[in-house]
């Protein structure tokens, strides 16, 4: 790869994963994986209470958050949501759609999923080594098409998987003299459990059954992007994710969910700018010297009035290490349900002029033969 276009391109990867997953000053956080809107919290319900879910999801973004829990839906369920991304940019054009679908299906003996993500990066302009003055100007975006299964192991456990197909249009073309473009496209994977006991008796607590759930998931397992050459490519942002899920109190009109997820982004960067492929870096990015000071923590309280569920108040609190990034925000939300429709949106509330402040999502859910 010529250095002008590979330059090029590590400019946008970095700026990327800056905007999206770290804050500016810290620089030997930056560029650790390509495509890392992939772990963007997709839906509002989840993001109001602080970006958790995996282990008490309980709608169709269960393909994001455990692909497991969808064996647990009954029905079918769409839902979309829109968000203009990092407000405190100030650009119109930078947002971010996130659809998604699942359908019962006995016949083959378990729960499908689809989902559609898609990230406008916005329009620029294109300019020569020779002079500032523009030559012409191209549109960024990314998005991912998800498909997913999961099924019943027994009972109380549920398994997972998701395909995913990603591409990713940084820039359509090289810079002066150079060929190839900032374009690629590849594939990931992720495996999933859930565990919703209805009856599990607990020392000094008793029977928690229908009220404990718990969940782990392992997201992005695929080859590396590549833009222009094997030797440079990009890994994807391998995450796992255990979460737990518990309901402080269940009544006719009124619950009250705790939810908790703990994550790690398993990507091992070497100090020669070259990176592990997956399935070392799962287990090699324990050893990069950082342990467990990479785990995100995310919490929140999901409150539901009504019989059914009518109108529901959520907050949540999302931490990350300082060295590691120093996302720590809080976030709110509320949704409402009547019929088989529903609304949810969520906010984000952060230090002044963290990108994510101030960053609102709204989804529109439609649901048939389930509750939503």
């Amino acid at each position: 790869m010529a250095p002008s276009l590979r330059n090029f391109i590590g400019a946008w990867l970095t700026a990327l994963v800056v905007v999206l997953l770290v804050l500016p000053d810290r620089a030997h956080a930056q560029g650790e994986s390509a495509v890392p809107f992939l772990l963007i919290s997709p839906n509002s319900r989840a993001s109001g209470i602080g970006e958790t879910g995996t282990g008490s999801v309980d709608d169709a973004s269960a393909i994001f958050w455990n692909p497991a829990a969808l064996a647990f839906l009954e029905g079918s369920e769409i839902s979309i949501t829109h968000a203009n991304w990092l407000p405190q940019f100030q650009q119109s054009d930078l947002f971010y759609d996130y659809l998604n679908y699942h359908q019962k299906m006995d016949d083959i003996g378990g729960t499908v999923g689809v989902s559609v993500t898609y990230l406008n990066l916005g329009e620029f302009i294109q300019t020569s080594s020779a002079s500032p003055d523009p030559i012409g100007r191209f549109k960024s975006f990314e998005f991912a098409v998800t498909a997913g299964y999961a099924t019943k192991a027994f009972d109380d456990l549920a398994v997972g998987m998701n395909l995913r197909f990603i591409h990713s249009a940084l820039s359509p073309f090289g810079t002066d003299q150079e060929e190839g473009e900032g374009i690629a496209s590849t594939i990931s994977v992720d495996l999933a459990a859930m565990y919703r006991p209805t009856s599990l008796d607990v020392p000094l607590i008793g029977d928690i059954g229908n009220k404990f759930s718990a969940g782990i998931n392992l997201s992005n397992l695929g080859p590396k992007v590549t833009y222009i050459d094997a030797d440079q490519a990009d890994p994807l942002p391998t995450n796992l994710r255990i979460g737990f899920g518990y309901k402080l109190f269940d009544d006719e009109f009124n619950s009250l969910t705790y939810s908790v997820d703990f994550s790690r982004l398993l990507v091992r960067r070497r100090p020669d700018g070259t990176s592990d492929p997956f399935y070392k870096a799962i287990f090699s990015a324990w050893s990069d010297g950082t342990g467990l000071r990479k785990v995100n923590t995310s919490m929140g309280v999901e409150y539901w009035y009504g019989s059914p569920k009518l109108i529901a108040l959520r907050i949540g609190h999302f931490f990350e290490d300082p060295t590691f990034g120093n996302r720590n925000f809080t976030t709110y939300g509320a949704g409402i349900r009547y019929d088989i429709y529903g609304f949810d949106f969520s906010y984000i509330s952060a230090e002044d002029n963290h990108p994510l402040s101030d960053t609102i999502r709204f989804s529109l859910l439609i649901g048939w033969g389930g509750q939503l």
